[in-house]
């Protein structure tokens, strides 16, 4: 139990959801009826507070069923199981194993971090509008929680109406379902609870962001190197945008070894007819014929069947093309998004440009996107606004990253998806499958580009 928990804080451990599902485990064994601790209803000064437990049941459980024998030990382990959320004390955020007599309750399983994907600001949005809702005092919004609202409202103007209305709908669901008193009081600690964890206290630890890449990144913020699209920190790898192998210098399992021999014959399979070394391309190779009309191909407005399919690989190759990247920003246009790409590049602008322009133009981008009252105003999380922010008193080509990092990842996750299913891309990508059909049956070229024509 101890060695599964370590493994959960350190950079090299094979697989995070695996241990996250082992640590479950050990919670589902803790709450068992018969052999986990016992939950029951406190009576205190005229109130009952309903399914908790005491913190002494917790550490004689840990000792009891592991091989841990010091108190101090099974304390630490406590702890670091509370600080993934998976119990929680009633009487503050905290989440740490503390010695005293404070009452605990066991998180939902619902809300356990590999159910859970990464919540947004909107989320976070819905949840304050929901405590604003209640009318009751244990439910009010605390001074860190009202200013985070207003400065949603603020991000959010043009959306606040849709969320209030999940808020809303979200609350009477609950009152609805008839849940009682009991219930809801137990469901709403469970939620504060998981908030907590992903928007915690000011002054209490965000287990979130225990990582030591970005640890690294805070002490040495512009200790930054190049990679194809956005920045990888220096000794770090850059993140790809599809799952390559990752090697470690642990010896992994066989289970292990089989994946990542999986994941590397996909990842070859996807990237074959792509290959000039491993697929002769038409026309030929220009690295070995001196013909440049590949190149001149690619570069054209016009893209092949190839690099339509090529889009759908990720969302990098698709902002590599430029013909991909017009096609994408068209479709956020329609959606009324398109200011979230329009801000990824003007960031990549601004790291290609002559030194004695950067500062004004990361005011000007500073000015167009983020200041208050922006016209093109873009959602990032209260985490790269502040870094941005500090960033922009000695403004510099990486003085955006944190906040690029947060598009980049919110276009990948929501819109880059929808692109995808979008008729859009689909109409495009069968229409040029239609065309290299026609193309072969008929032997003629429509585009009349002749020998240049790679459809």
């Amino acid at each position: 139990i101890f060695y599964l928990i370590q493994t959960v804080f350190s950079p090299v451990c094979l697989s995070f959801i695996f241990v996250l599902l082992q640590i479950e485990d050990i919670v589902t064994h803790i709450q068992d009826e018969t052999e986990g601790v016992p939950i029951r209803t406190v009576k205190s000064f005229m109130t009952k507070i309903p399914s908790v437990m005491c913190m002494s049941l917790i550490l004689f459980w840990i000792t009891l069923s592991s091989s841990v024998a010091l108190t101090a030990e099974a304390m630490h382990i406590g702890t670091l199981i509370a600080a993934q959320g998976y119990f929680f004390p009633i009487s503050d955020h905290v989440l740490s194993l503390k010695d005293d007599g404070t009452f605990y309750r066991f998180q939902a399983p619902y809300f356990w971090p590999s159910n859970c994907w990464e919540p947004e600001n909107t989320d976070y949005a819905i949840y304050l509008c929901k405590r604003t809702m209640q009318n009751k005092t244990r439910l009010e919004l605390a001074d860190y929680e009202a200013e985070n609202l207003a400065r949603l409202q603020r991000a959010f103007a043009r959306k606040w109406e849709f969320i209030y209305m999940q808020a809303e709908a979200q609350v009477k669901y609950v009152i609805d379902r008839k849940k009682d008193k009991t219930e809801r009081k137990i469901l709403d600690s469970q939620e504060r609870a998981f908030w907590d964890v992903h928007r915690p206290v000011p002054g209490c630890v965000n287990t979130t962001e225990m990582d030591i890449r970005k640890c690294r990144r805070l002490k040495n913020p512009h200790r930054v190197k190049k990679s194809v699209y956005g920045l990888a920190e220096e000794g770090t790898q850059s993140q790809s945008p599809i799952h390559t192998p990752s090697h470690h210098s642990r010896k992994g399992t066989k289970e292990d070894v089989e994946k990542e021999v999986i994941l590397l014959i996909s990842y070859t399979e996807q990237y074959m007819e792509y290959d000039p070394f491993l697929m002769a391309p038409e026309p030929s190779n220009p690295w070995t014929s001196d013909d440049p009309s590949l190149w001149d191909l690619e570069a054209s407005k016009e893209p092949s069947q190839q690099r339509v399919k090529k889009w759908g690989f990720s969302l990098e190759e698709a902002l590599k093309d430029p013909a991909g990247q017009d096609l994408f920003l068209k479709f956020l246009e329609s959606e009324f998004s398109s200011e979230n790409l329009r801000f990824w590049l003007s960031v990549q602008d601004l790291k290609r440009m002559p030194q004695q322009d950067v500062a004004q133009r990361a005011q000007d981008i500073w000015t167009e996107f983020l200041a208050e009252g922006a016209p093109s105003s873009i959602n990032l999380d209260s985490h790269s606004y502040e870094r941005t922010s500090q960033n922009l008193k000695d403004p510099g080509r990486y003085s955006y990253e944190d906040a690029q990092d947060h598009i980049y990842k919110l276009m990948k996750s929501d819109s880059y998806t929808r692109f995808l299913r979008s008729n859009v891309y689909q109409d495009l990508l069968m229409a040029r499958k239609k065309l290299v059909s026609w193309c072969v049956h008929t032997h003629q070229c429509p585009c009349h580009i002749g020998p240049l024509c790679y459809f």
